[in-house]
């Protein structure tokens, strides 16, 4: 049996790969090999820090037999190219948030890793949380009763430097408004949850960052298939933030969390269980509402160990990119809706040309 460590490479240093380092660190069985990155200061910068080789070329990192798992930290609208190369390199691929920018880069993607025979797992690690598996188990039991309302409230602030770091953090084209960028991680929740969605109707703005063509606010109203009903807020223009909230009310009970804690879980039908539920999550934990300073990367190390056990077992990751073509397909509707100022119905045929 061959107990060698699984080697990650990460291809892009910037803003994220640091939560990818630590997590590779953390993991049992995982060995942070290398990275690549355009810029030479910033790739430095990381190798040094966390003791990996700096690789010249993203074709160097493919030619090391060291690495098998190659995390894509690449702005969002790049994510197709190193994918496909990646899986023709016989590498499996974990692909940060969002998978791509249109349906077409995504079936692209999912395409050349099953021709290949390689894996591909995607990066919405809040799936992983344990107050997120919790609503998710007491849906499948049907302890809700019939759900009624499943809504999302993001109300997050980045100041006008955020969007300067990074020339793509600006560019409508790269996907860098808060729909694909922040808001896509709470979108992908609710389909988790509640999905699937049957229509969308989406309202998006920048009201406050005037200095990118992007949109930093987006009100959506949502239809599930199942006849819940929800909405979607998303800013990052209200200063100084607050934490998102997930609110999941049914016939017989409700479920609110708040950052990564259960802030309300009352049922009709009280279980010995619900009084641990109602300890999950750490109320102190920063969860991203002024930035990422002091994030965990902990929901990050649980997709890390997942991807170790699936490359060993040859299984699937634990969210796959087919699971996420759906949390797309309704941020892009979102879109589409905002644009043509009218209601979106599920699925989308083809998304037009958005960027």
């Amino acid at each position: 049996m061959n107990n060698s460590p699984i080697g990650f490479g990460l291809l892009g240093a910037g803003l994220v790969a640091r939560f990818h380092a630590r997590a590779i660190q953390a993991t049992s069985g995982a060995q942070l090999v290398g990275a690549a990155d355009l810029d030479a200061v910033r790739l430095a910068r990381l190798t040094s820090e966390f003791g990996c080789r700096p690789y010249g070329s993203f074709d160097e990192m493919l030619a090391d037999p060291a690495v098998q798992v190659v995390n894509v930290l690449t702005p969002n609208h790049l994510h197709t190219e190193p994918v496909v190369k990646a899986a023709r390199a016989g590498k499996h691929v974990l692909l940060e948030k969002p998978p791509a920018t249109s349906l077409r880069d995504l079936d692209a993607m999912q395409a050349a890793c099953a021709a290949a025979g390689t894996r591909v797992g995607v990066v919405f690690q809040l799936r992983t949380l344990p107050a997120v598996q919790a609503i998710r188990e007491a849906i499948r039991q049907g302890r809700f009763g019939k759900i009624l309302h499943a809504d999302a409230f993001m109300k997050w602030y980045r100041p006008a430097d955020f969007y300067r770091m990074d020339t793509w953090r600006s560019m409508r084209q790269a996907g860098a408004g808060v729909i694909l960028q922040q808001a896509i991680h709470y979108i992908d929740m609710l389909h988790y949850l509640v999905g699937p969605v049957r229509r969308v109707q989406a309202w998006a703005s920048n009201v406050m960052h005037s200095e990118v063509p992007i949109e930093d606010t987006v009100v959506a109203f949502v239809t599930y298939e199942k006849g819940a009903q929800g909405i979607i807020e998303a800013s990052t223009a209200l200063w100084p933030g607050s934490d998102a909230r997930i609110e999941i009310h049914g016939e017989s009970g409700t479920a609110v969390m708040v950052g990564e804690h259960i802030e309300t879980w009352r049922f009709r039908d009280e279980q010995p269980l619900d009084r641990e539920v109602r300890t999950y999550g750490n109320t102190a934990a920063s969860t991203g509402a002024s930035g990422m300073d002091g994030m965990s990367f902990c929901p990050h190390q649980t997709v890390i160990e997942d991807m170790v056990e699936a490359v060993t077992n040859n299984r699937e990751p634990m969210i796959t990119l087919a699971s996420s073509r759906v949390t797309l397909e309704i941020a892009l509707a979102m879109y589409v809706s905002a644009e043509q100022s009218t209601p979106v119905v599920l699925p989308l045929v083809d998304e037009p040309a958005l960027w």
